[in-house]
């Protein structure tokens, strides 16, 4: 049986996002949107994880609507959802996946076993420690804890016309502020956070980090659906998502109505091993 060090580690500052619950939450404002918009993750990462597990049984740890559950499902897998938000656990549920809700610290597996743990875009708001814990109590030996996230960035053009949108219209916020530091940055940073709540459970082997370089273009109107979905735009009052969208899209009008999103996905890999 996995168990915490005797010691614990000091608790994250209260910026860390696990602990931002208000974000977390806002996502299942407009689920129907978020499912609709949000990209899903490169079939190699998918056929990687499932040939690491013992089997095809998967848990899916802040499964949202369902975007990973389905790519694994449609794998091969059977696939149960963990997600706290009920929005957009009923989106999922309409879709045909078996969906729990509850916060994965606190979730009540009942003995079950899983081949494998999956959680994209999702694990900056699991507590990295609780949450490797639980996916040790229930993963089978020799079954794969798998984090990932999609890292975007467009040309640099692109890039800072949005960002010189999001200071001129949001100054000191958090959009302005993810604008100055590179995606695969910030999220190379979630992955070593991940990383360390794994080392921390005497139940890993060291953790693995993958990554799959993927491109997609995106319309105005496509990415226009995405924006509001995104952490930084989804608590906006109206009028200031408004002139961010207006000036986002006259943006994308100015580089001929469309560009491509470079996408890194990175994940952190770590095995069971007892």
């Amino acid at each position: 049986m996995p168990t915490l060090p005797p010691e614990r580690a000091p608790r994250p500052a209260r910026s860390s996002s696990h602990e931002n619950r208000q974000v977390a939450e806002s996502f299942g404002s407009d689920a129907a949107r978020y499912d609709r918009a949000r990209p899903g993750y490169p079939q190699a990462l998918v056929d990687r994880i499932v040939a690491a597990g013992p089997g095809r049984e998967v848990l899916d740890v802040g499964c949202g609507t369902g975007i990973v559950a389905r790519q694994f499902a449609a794998a091969g897998c059977r696939v149960l959802g963990v997600d706290d938000a009920a929005r957009m656990a009923e989106l999922a549920r309409r879709r045909g996946l078996d969906v729990e809700v509850a916060a994965f610290e606190a979730w009540e597996p009942a003995g079950r076993a899983f081949d494998a743990v999956v959680s994209g875009q999702t694990w900056h708001w699991v507590d990295p420690v609780a949450g490797a814990a639980k996916a040790a109590q229930v993963l089978r030996p020799g079954g794969p804890l798998a984090l990932f996230w999609n890292a975007g960035e467009p040309s640099p053009a692109v890039a800072d016309a949005f960002a010189e949108v999001h200071r001129r219209v949001l100054p000191d916020s958090l959009a302005a502020r993810q604008s100055a530091v590179p995606a695969v940055d910030g999220y190379t940073a979630l992955c070593a956070k991940a990383a360390d709540g794994i080392r921390q459970v005497d139940a890993f082997a060291d953790a693995e980090r993958w990554r799959f370089d993927w491109e997609r273009t995106y319309t105005r109107d496509e990415w226009l659906d995405q924006l509001p979905t995104q952490g930084a735009f989804t608590r906006l009052p109206q009028p200031d998502l408004d002139a961010v969208l207006a000036g986002v899209g006259a943006a994308i009008d100015a580089a001929g109505g469309s560009f491509t999103m470079r996408y890194a996905t990175l994940a952190v890999v770590a095995t069971r091993t007892r």
